[in-house]
């Protein structure tokens, strides 16, 4: 029986990655909520941001986050590196409730 996998991707240019996941927030004291992309996530609450490693996931991909869904590579992090992202959260509690997990990251283009 085939698994549950991401949206179809006949798209030969996807790729799947097993990456260590972790959330953040835009709002906490000295965040300015602009990534590194110029995404605006104060203004954009509901944007779904991953932050990335731009040389494992170039920064302006799509790509589908297990659990998490659809999403841009639109910033980067100093603790980011390799296969690690970060996922943005509106709520601190949320980004807290996220924890640290292993997922999957189909890289969509």
């Amino acid at each position: 029986t085939p698994e549950a996998t991401a949206p179809s991707t006949s798209n030969s240019t996807s790729k799947e990655i097993i990456v260590e996941a972790s959330a953040y927030t835009a709002s906490c004291d000295g965040c300015s909520g602009i990534t590194s992309t110029g995404i605006n996530l104060k203004t954009n609450p509901n944007a779904k941001v991953i932050s990335v490693d731009p040389t494992v996931i170039p920064l302006g991909s799509k790509v589908y986050v297990e659990g998490y869904g659809e999403a841009i590579a639109g910033d980067t992090g100093g603790a980011i590196k390799g296969k690690r992202i970060d996922v943005f959260f509106p709520s601190q509690q949320d980004a807290i409730d996220f924890g640290v997990k292993q997922l999957k990251v189909t890289i969509l283009n």
